[in-house]
């Protein structure tokens, strides 16, 4: 029997031996190993691009915008499938917006090395921001059984890029000065770099510090420097500026407009000198804790009103809020010019200089007029040649007539033929008179008129720049030169001053030739010389106004009476500022400096704007805006920006706490720039999500490290 067994377990390990089978069955084991490798490896590789946390309950609010015929076909395609289903527990990927976890995390730091010693990247708890697991559960369900999301605008975002993709390719410089559009090896890198992946890091996790200084909650990086000094020029830091601005002590929200205009919570702006300015000042009065700006009055004796009447009387052809539209004021005092030119539909940019330490500038954004930091030097003034429908320079101190004339050079560039060049002086000396008549005389302007006005006790010239070549022949002598003739008119971004004279646009299809249609009309009526532009912008105007008008004005949660000054951080055409043109805001339209040069477009619709890299910090104090709107800002300068996390930076710079953001972008960069938002105690008011294009609007809070 012993023996029998062992025979059999003999033959039965021989036939486990045999080699054709042991080898196929080693071969199948290992193909099904490796293939549950890769589906486990890909199942939990794969994020959830769409996964967007929101604090709204239902979108019911928020219309559905008109759609194209291709859209409704593909509306009604996915209406077509989603009622041939019954209503699932959970809206369909794609098409709801997700609630992320927010539980306890680790405590545990794994803190990086600094960059410029201001932020720390680490692994920190989050518990702050979150909400308790039971409120998260419950807000979820009440979400899912309310939501039939159409949101304005989320259809068109993807179009909206295709309408816009080839004129905002990453590495396109029209602002540059010299172009080179045969650049092959441009292009090749052009195409890499839009391959490149996400903007923002998920797995990182941020900590933040207040800078410091002597400017504390006044800083201006590429302004301020250490010692509380000045730059001569915007001269910004090597080191990216990663801290977070401080706030003043009892900071307020300012009033709502018009009670702004005159009536300031003084804590949000005080600083000695600007202390010691209000007492010399008859037209500034503090009355406790605010301070009042009595109506009529102003930094022109008799008020701005009078003095503007004067104007009038001077020069009669100067329609105000007709044919002047669009004036930039030199070294605003107290905006009381640009604040009376309100009332009569002229947009008024005041500029504040950089050697103002008094930052009267700051003065005329807390009121809800606009203002920019920007200087008179050696570099150009950020903005395209010919678009500025009047200058003017109150109470001007400036020497318009040394190194040249280059400063008058400038304003030359600047100012549309056509266009008038306001000054008024206290105290002219003879010396003076005489070689701005002789600049004057030598870039051909016209000499409107010249009055003393005894009210505001001030001497007043109006000049006038040709509309035609034609008088440039009877010049006396050639100084100064003509610039050449391919010179880039428009390159203003680090570009400096030429002591050279540039004639007026010739061809009836340049810009220039023509002067606007009369507002409001200029806003929606495109010039010949846009040529197959046209049809682009009407439709990008629609688009727009169809977006702010069904979603941005009734359905985020915002109170629009509380804003007032509003940035467009990434403006093409214009379209968002035209749309909110009935509204009582204003529209810093800013044009990226390396972006196609678009700006001209947005100054002949009568609107404002500057260009500015986003890869530096804006010329503005800190506060100054009441909303900022993004639109694909994010992932067009992903590429440029060494350290993109300095946007997040600079955004809560210029924000005021309280006021509002609306980020639209890749939901692959709204992902994780919400949690970095959340790391800012930013409250998300409304997250959305459709494909793979989103909608993030923000509310910036008061918390500070």
């Amino acid at each position: 029997m012993a023996s029998a067994r062992l025979g059999r377990l003999g033959r039965l390990g021989r036939s486990l031996k045999r080699p054709p089978l042991g080898f196929g069955i080693r071969v199948l084991l290992v193909f099904l190993l490796g293939l549950a490798f890769v589906v486990t490896w890909w199942t939990f590789s794969s994020p959830s691009a769409s996964a967007l946390s929101s604090q709204r309950s239902s979108f019911d609010d928020i219309e559905a915008p008109p759609a194209t015929p291709a859209t409704r076909k593909k509306e009604g395609a996915s209406r077509k499938k989603s009622h041939s289903k019954k209503a699932p527990t959970s809206p369909p990927q794609g098409e709801k917006l997700k609630k992320k976890e927010a539980g306890s995390r680790t405590d545990k730091k794994q803190e990086n090395k600094k960059e410029g010693g201001e932020i720390e990247q680490a692994a920190v708890a989050m518990n702050q921001t979150s909400k308790p697991e039971g409120q998260q559960e419950d807000e979820s369900e009440e979400k899912e059984d309310k939501e039939k999301v159409e949101t304005e605008g989320l259809e068109e975002v993807t179009d909206s890029e295709n309408a816009t993709g080839e004129d905002m390719a990453d590495g396109a410089d029209l602002n540059a000065e010299d172009e080179d559009e045969g650049d092959e090896n441009s292009k090749s890198r052009s195409k890499k770099k839009k391959n490149l992946g996400p903007l923002f890091d998920p797995k990182a996790r941020y900590t933040w510090k207040l800078c410091t200084g002597k400017t504390g909650h006044n800083y201006i990086p590429c302004v301020d420097m250490e010692g509380g000094h000045r730059h001569h020029e915007r001269s910004c830091p090597r080191t990216p500026i990663m801290c977070l601005v401080s706030l003043p002590k009892d900071y307020r929200p300012p009033e709502a407009w018009p009670q702004r205009e005159s009536k300031i919570w003084f804590n949000n702006l005080e600083h000695p000198k600007l202390f010691a300015f209000i007492k010399s000042q008859s037209w500034l009065n503090l009355s406790g804790d605010y301070l009042m700006i009595p109506p009529g009055e102003s930094e022109f004796k008799g008020g701005a009103q009078q003095y503007i009447s004067s104007i009038e009387e001077m020069v009669p052809d100067i329609e105000w809020g007709k044919n002047i539209r669009v004036v930039l004021d030199i070294g605003c005092t107290g905006a009381g010019f640009g604040a009376t030119l309100l009332k009569k539909d002229v947009i008024t940019l005041s500029l504040g200089l950089i050697n103002d330490q008094t930052d009267l500038a700051q003065l005329a954004l807390e009121r809800g007029i606009p203002a920019a930091v920007g200087n008179l030097g050696s570099r150009r003034l950020p903005f395209p040649s010919s678009v500025f429908d009047a200058i003017h320079c109150g109470e001007c101190g400036i020497s318009w007539h040394s190194n040249g004339g280059r400063l008058l050079l400038e304003m030359n560039r600047i100012l549309r033929p056509g266009g008038y060049f306001i000054t008024s002086t206290k105290h002219g000396d003879v010396d003076t008179e005489e070689g701005m008549s002789a600049l004057i005389s030598s870039v051909c302007w016209n000499n409107l008129a010249h009055k003393t006005d005894e009210v505001s006790e001030t001497s007043i010239r109006i000049y006038q720049r040709p509309t035609s070549n034609d008088v440039y022949e009877i010049r006396a002598t050639k100084k100064p030169p003509f610039c050449r003739e391919n010179e880039n008119q428009d390159a203003a971004w680090y570009t400096p001053i030429k002591s050279c004279l540039h004639k007026v646009a010739a061809a009836i299809e340049e810009r220039g030739t023509d002067w606007p249609e009369e507002w409001p009309k200029r806003l929606e009526t495109f010039p010949d010389w846009l040529a197959d532009l046209q049809g682009k912008l009407t439709a990008d105007h629609e688009h727009w106004k169809a977006i702010v008008d069904k979603s941005y004005l009734g359905g985020l949660g915002i109170d629009w009476s509380s804003i007032r000054n509003v940035m467009d951080m990434k403006a093409i055409y214009g379209g968002f500022a035209a749309s909110l043109a009935s509204q009582n805001v204003w529209v810093m339209n800013v044009v990226p400096a390396h972006a196609p040069n678009t700006l001209p477009i947005i100054f002949e619709r009568g609107l404002l704007g500057i260009y500015h890299d986003w890869c530096e910090p804006f010329s503005t104090y800190p506060r100054s805006y009441d909303l900022l709107h993004a639109d694909h800002l994010f992932s067009r300068l992903k590429n440029r920006c060494k350290h993109p996390i300095v946007i997040v930076v600079e955004m809560d710079r210029i924000l005021r706490p309280g006021g509002w953001a609306i980020i639209r972008d890749k939901l692959e960069i709204l992902t994780p720039l919400e949690e970095i938002l959340r790391s800012l105690h930013w409250e998300i008011r409304m997250t959305f999500g459709k494909d793979k294009e989103g909608l993030l609007c923000v509310q910036k809070t008061t918390w500070r490290p």
